[in-house]
Order: C-alpha cells, then structure tokens, then sequence
C-alpha cells in the first residue's frame, strides 16, 4: 500500500493543519484496490441489481442467496484475517466495498451490518477459540449476523439496557433475558451479537446463536425503506448461552460496542457516498430525456446549479471518507492480533471524531442527493415505478443508524475537549494562536478558510468553556453547532489537501479546482449561518470579536459562481454520472 507520513492523532485537524503528504484519497488507490473496487461494483451490477424487485419485495431467501455468493467472492471476508479465513485486507478497501455497495438498497444495508459490526466483535474482541468457530464461517457467508443492542427503552443511551445474564447453577451457561429490537438480519442470521448485563449489572457482550435454547424472533417490521433487509425483534427467555461464549470481558462491553460503532459509522458514510453518486446517475439519465418548455430539463440554469452542488458535495464526501480510511489503517493494522483488549479498544477509539464526521456528512449528503433528485424528477419522482422513489426512503434512516446523527454531533465536540484536558491535543496553545488569528486578515487563499473555520471554531470552543465550565455538556444546542463547525472544517480541509496534492502531483486539476471551489463557497455560507446562532449564545457582549469573525468570513471571495457550476454540470452530463 501507498505508504504516508503518519502519526497523525485523532482529532488533530482541530488543533492544527495537515500536510498534504498525511492523506490519502482516491487518487492514490493501488492495483489491488482497484481490482476489488472492480469486483464489488460488477457483483452489484451483475448479481445484486437483477434481483432488486425480488429483494424489495422481502423475499429473504434471495437476499441471503446473495450474501453467499459475496462471501464466494471475497466481499464478506476483507476485515477477517487470513488465518481465520479472511482476506486480512486494509480499512480502505473495507471503505471502497462499503461504497459500491451503497446503490444496492436494503442488500446493501444486510451485507455492510454483517461484515461490519456483526462480525468485527469477534475479530477484534474474540478469543483464539472463539475466532477459529465463528469467523470463518462469516467470511464464506456459511453464517449471517446480527448486532443486538437497542431495547425498547434503550435507544441512544444503550447503558440503561435491561437484558439480564445470570449464571445458571452448574456454571456452564448463562441465561439471558431481554428483549431487543429493530435488529437488522435477524430472520436469517446465525449469531447475533447481544448485549446484556451480568446478574443486572455488568454490561456484557456475548456471542449468541439462532438455535440456543430461549431466542425466538417478533414478526417482520413494516418498514419505511430498506426493505431488503430483515428488521425484527430477537426476544430472549432463559436463552442458554454456554459460558465460553460470552465476549471479551464481564463488564467491558460497554467498550465493545461503542468502539465497534466508530467504524460502523466509517462503513456507514462511505456507502451513503455510493448511494448518492446512485441517485446522481438516476437523476442525471432522467433530466437529460425529460422536456419542458422546449429544451432538457438538464439545459436549465437551475438544474445545471442543483447538479453542481450535489456533484461537489459527493465530492467532499468522498474526499473526507477516503482520507479517514488511511487513518483508521495506520491505526488498527495489527490490533485484530492484539493480546491486550485495552490496546485494541483505543485503536478502534483514536479516530472516533473523525468517524463521527464521516456518518453525519455522509448521511446527509446523501439526503441532499435524493431529495434534490426527487424534485428534480419532478412528480415522477413521487412515483415507485421510478427508482429514485425508493432511495429517498431508503435514505431516510442513515442519519439514525449507529448512533444518530445528533449524537454523532454531541461525540465529536464533547470528545474532542476530553482529548484535549488529557494533554493528548495541544488545546491551550491552538487557542492562543485562533485568538492572535483573529486579529489578522489575510485569508484569501483556500488554505486560508480552512485555517479561519479552524479559528473560528476554537474560539467559540473557548468562549463555551468559559461560560459554561464543567456544565458544558449539558449545553446540547451549542455542542451541536460547534460541532457542525468541526465538520465543515474535516470536510474543507479534505477537499482542499486533495486538490493541492493532484496539482502537485502535476495532474489536470481543472475539474477538481472547481469542484473545491463550489464546495468551500457552499462551506462558508453555512459556517456563516452557524456562526450568527453561536455568537447570539457566546459572544453577547463581545462587539470586536463578533466583527472579526465577521470580517475573516466576508474576506473570502468567490468569483464566476454560476459559470464554474454551469461547467460542473455539463461535465458531469458527458459521462452521465459522478466522475472526474
């Protein structure tokens, strides 16, 4: 693999520029890369699609017919180790898998809930033995799985979950009870992942199987999307679960689960950038055919502007998705291992914030793509005989998978100012230096917003601290838009290093410059808007630090806006989907 510098610490982007020589993006996909990303965009083409009113119509045994041929090809196995019967590949292609399996609808959602938390429990967290049972057979796709953490009263805040596991009496199994729900996979997985607590107190994960004595199963979900994919609830009366079976330690699971949940959150942004780049090629096909008023729908200013943004807005996406992928490699290569729990846990931890990054602005690039493209197929895109219909449904439920969105939102900030009073972010000196920024106004290179969005958002990290001390998590609102503002930056940053580093690389940047330029331009509008909220909240009596921020914003100029977006999209029209 395409080796970089590394050493980078989670959450350093906050605190710090990065060089571009520290990122990795598309344009540095090896040949083994490449091949898999050929094989897993031919298996959906070939094999998924020409089943898809066959999977939309719940038809299960199709569903899971098909896992098994991507188990036969290898699209099961890239994060199992080869001793366990893996291919023991890198997060980047795990990443590149996810995304091209983003356009298959409710598979897509069956197959990255298998390979992703329902299997890397046990890699990572498994005993030698446990490894040795479970995991080949997922690798092949010989076995489903399920991931059993939410409750009835038990969403977000997965502590306050009540299935019991007591010792029985000769001490060989432990009996669970409990109910969970909204479980994906669950009519045909083999283990399930379930989370429960030890004699009502000790949250712990065990490894459970379809034919212990106790599990049953609720009836199917009725769905509003992702009907492709099993949603019922596992229900467990003195389910017998022998003792060998329980995972990683009595008490820890807490860790098992939240840590795990950092990279189904990766997984989850990088295929609702393959979903959007779907719906962009439905969209597209549709308005270069449609005529209103004489001409194309894909002829109108309008159309050419909505086009334009979707296109760099997958762009970000993309961008901060492949650059997360290289981070979480240079962190957890090796750790699936790993002896030590404790090592394995903070590796799966180190990137949490940038995780959290790519499941929010993913999923909500992905809404923006399917609601743009409904209203640009105009009533048609009200109708389910148009595939467009079901993406916008479908879509629906990223911003609440694995941890919603909101709490992705509370994580990052909260995380980040934890990091820092731990000494492992240089917090104090990083405010030091966006104060003494603030007072200087030379910011009209695209480097230079990226660093003011840094700025800014320390700032107003300081100002919340002073105002709200040890009280600050309480203050929900303001984490939330500070965090937006920590978003924005990941994504800028992203697309700004990508860009530089193909200029450097003396490659034809054109398209790409105004790729970044619309995706800043779309950037500033919104941190401006973040901006005028927090300043009401933090900056109340604070006229020359309002003005200055005001003024670092209104620095920055965008030129020929509607031309470059014209251009944009008449490119994207040649090749008649997401390209460069």
């Amino acid at each position: 693999m395409h080796k970089l510098e590394a050493g980078i610490v989670g959450g350093s982007y906050l605190v710090g520029e990065t060089h571009q020589n520290q990122a990795f993006f598309p344009e540095d996909l090896t040949e083994e890369h490449q091949m898999i990303q050929k094989t897993a965009n031919q298996f959906i083409a070939k094999e998924v699609e020409p089943h898809h009113d066959e999977i939309e119509a719940q038809k299960f045994d199709v569903v899971v017919d098909l896992l098994k041929k991507a188990g036969d090809l290898g699209l099961l196995a890239h994060s199992i180790p080869e001793e366990f019967g893996g291919l023991g590949l890198d997060k980047i292609s795990k990443g590149i898998v996810g995304e091209a399996l983003g356009g298959a609808g409710g598979y897509s959602v069956a197959h990255s809930n298998h390979t992703c938390i329902a299997t890397l429990p046990i890699t990572y967290y498994g005993t030698e033995k446990q490894k040795k049972k479970y995991l080949p057979k997922l690798a092949s796709g010989e076995y489903i799985g399920a991931y059993c953490l939410t409750e009835p009263d038990a969403g977000s805040d997965a502590m306050s979950g009540k299935t019991t596991a007591v010792l029985n009496e000769a001490k060989t199994h432990y009996l669970l009870n409990g109910t969970k729900i909204y479980i994906t996979n669950a009519q045909f997985s083999d283990t399930f992942i379930v989370y429960a607590k030890v004699d009502g107190e000790h949250f712990t994960a065990f490894i459970v199987e379809k034919d212990f004595p106790g599990l049953t199963l609720g009836p199917e979900e009725k769905k509003m999307g992702i009907k492709g994919s099993s949603t019922r609830s596992v229900i467990l009366e003195d389910c017998e679960v022998p003792v060998e079976n329980f995972l990683g330690e009595v008490g820890r699971g807490h860790i098992i689960a939240f840590t795990v949940l950092n990279l189904g959150r990766f997984n989850l942004g990088f295929a609702c950038t393959g979903a959007a780049k779907h719906a962009l090629k439905h969209t597209i096909a549709h308005i270069l055919e449609r005529k209103q008023f004489g001409q194309t729908l894909s002829e109108f200013g309008a159309t050419k502007e909505k086009i334009a943004k979707i296109v760099a807005r997958i762009f970000t996406s993309e961008s901060l998705q492949f650059r997360t992928s290289y981070l979480l490699e240079t962190a957890l290569a090796g750790l699936d291992q790993e002896e030590d729990k404790r090592k394995v846990a903070a590796g799966l931890s180190e990137y949490a914030l940038e995780c959290a990054a790519c499941k929010v602005y993913g999923s909500e690039t992905l809404d923006y793509a399917v609601d743009e493209g409904v209203q640009l197929h105009g009533g048609a895109g009200f109708i389910r005989e148009y595939r467009i219909e079901q993406m916008y449904r479908d879509s629906r439920i990223n911003r609440i998978f694995e941890g919603t969105n909101e709490v992705n939102r509370l994580l990052l900030t909260g995380q980040f100012l934890k990091k820092s009073m731990k000494g492992e972010l240089p917090y104090e000196q990083a405010v030091q230096d966006a104060f003494r920024r603030i007072n200087l106004q030379d910011s009209s290179t695209k480097e230079g917003i990226v660093a003011d969005i840094r700025t800014i958002y320390l700032v107003f990290v300081e100002f919340a601290r002073r105002k709200y001390g040890k009280q600050l998590d309480t203050q929900q609102e303001v984490l939330m838009k500070l965090s937006d503002l920590a978003i924005h930056l990941y994504a800028s940053e992203s697309v700004v290093l990508r860009t530089n580093k193909r200029i450097a690389a003396g490659d034809d940047s054109a398209f790409m410059t105004m790729l970044m330029e619309t995706s800043l331009e779309e950037a500033l509008n919104q941190v401006f808007f973040i901006v005028r909220q927090l300043e009401q909240e933090l900056l109340e009596n604070d006229k020359e630090t309002k003005d200055q921020i005001h003024q670092m914003l209104l620095a920055h100029q965008f030129s020929n806006s509607i031309q470059r977006n014209r251009n944009i999209a008449e490119k994207v029209y040649e090749k008649r989907e997401y390209v460069f």
